[in-house]
């Protein structure tokens, strides 16, 4: 199934608004939404929210989204017409389409340089030759699924993990949206403890027992196929003493009782995916269940949170 794109023209004053509106929707809900400029090199300069960009910025910007399914152009027109009414602009060239078919995971992370974070060295086979002694290394080829450890989103929650688990600790971990698996096989080698690992697409599962393997940490790595805790195996080794959740902030907020019902009293939550304009929302949302906020690491435009019981 391909993955479709809507995408329309604003001035920059207003592309932000009009993103925040896509971008909090449930019908269509998107996956991801960004803006870029529209015609590059063209109209007058505009001042970014981060003063000058290196990069000269113009006036009108394009504001794209991503669906699942071919977003309804009705709905999408509701959608963004109480915007238009507030702002007094009209989204010019609304185009829906879908997008090619391309694994598009392993063409942009082919290639890319090992990265530390924490305690941890993660490399792709071609750099097996560059491990450094006195880390722990993680093994993770770019494939069909998310998790290298070249995102921000990744990166913080391997930084918060070479801190909380502590080498042989007796710990009961979950990894929610495992991805390739790198963050549970992360605790899996630190603390040679159990730890179950889940994720809707049924690709990355698979992705994540071969690597789990590849590092040496297979009997310790155990990955089911779910929605959020929507699987027994999730049910029945609840109480965790830790839960690593990184996939986007809609998701961490509706998963919030559930996070309270399978963490442990005193259990760490370390939650990513987060963009920082979206901090506050996750965080409320946890603090409804008695969860608080104990440390952040914020990376570029995301923040990577580590929530205590």
């Amino acid at each position: 199934m391909p993955i479709w794109k809507a995408s329309f023209i604003v001035p920059y004053s207003v592309a932000e608004i009009f993103s925040e509106a896509l971008e909090s929707a449930f019908l269509p809900e998107a996956l991801a939404v960004s803006t870029s400029e529209a015609h590059p090199g063209e109209g007058p300069l505009v001042k970014t929210a981060s003063d000058w960009n290196e990069v000269e910025a113009h006036g009108f910007w394009r504001v794209e989204a991503l669906y699942e399914a071919a977003p309804d152009a009705q709905a999408l027109a509701a959608l963004i017409a109480p915007v238009e009414d507030e702002t007094g602009v009209r989204a010019e060239e609304i185009l829906i389409e879908p997008m090619p078919e391309v694994d598009w995971v392993t063409k942009s992370l082919e290639g890319l340089d090992p990265v530390r974070a924490g305690r941890f060295f993660i490399y792709g086979s071609h750099d097996g030759d560059k491990v450094p002694a006195g880390i722990v290394p993680l093994l993770v080829d770019a494939g069909q699924a998310f998790g290298t450890g070249h995102h921000e989103t990744t990166t913080g929650c391997l930084e918060f993990i070479s801190e909380v688990v502590r080498p042989g600790q007796r710990l009961n971990a979950l990894d929610i949206g495992t991805g390739t698996g790198v963050l549970a096989i992360a605790i899996a080698k630190v603390a040679r403890c159990n730890v179950l690992a889940s994720d809707i697409d049924p690709v990355a599962v698979r992705v994540t027992r071969d690597n789990a393997k590849k590092n040496g940490v297979a009997p310790f790595v155990s990955a089911v196929t779910a929605k959020g805790f929507g699987h027994p195996a999730l049910h029945a080794r609840a109480p965790y003493d830790l839960i690593v959740a990184n996939i986007l902030a809609r998701p961490l907020v509706s998963l919030a009782p559930a996070f309270r019902a399978h963490l442990r009293p005193g259990g760490t939550l370390i939650l990513s995916g987060i963009l920082r304009t979206q901090e506050t929302m996750v965080t409320a949302a946890l603090r409804m269940q008695g969860l608080y906020l104990r440390s952040r690491k914020p990376r570029g435009d995301w923040v990577t949170l580590r929530i205590q019981g």
